[in-house]
């Protein structure tokens, strides 16, 4: 997605990071545009390689659709999306 552009990976990653807690935190209010938030993290988490933060954010997904409880999908999205800002964060802050 970058072509190696290192500038340009950090600034992807960043701006990842700050969307998915944004979303993240949206959706624990169950806004009524919830399974559109989750889509929309879903592919913002594929496009980076952020793969179980998308698996989580397609449960979540699932959930509405169906209208099942969500409150596990959204403590594993929660999880998810914490890991991922934290492992975007070890790697922003390398040398």
């Amino acid at each position: 997605m970058t072509l190696g552009n290192v500038g340009l990976e950090r600034e992807v990653l960043g701006m990842f990071a700050r969307q998915a807690g944004d979303l993240a935190a949206a959706l624990a209010a169950m806004p009524a545009e919830a399974g559109a938030l989750a889509h929309t993290l879903k592919g913002s988490a594929r496009a980076i390689g952020a793969f179980r933060v998308a698996e989580t954010a397609e449960a979540l997904e699932a959930a509405i659709r169906d209208s099942q409880a969500p409150a596990q999908a959204l403590a594993d999205l929660s999880d998810a999306v914490g890991a991922a800002q934290a492992a975007i964060t070890a790697i922003l802050h390398r040398s």
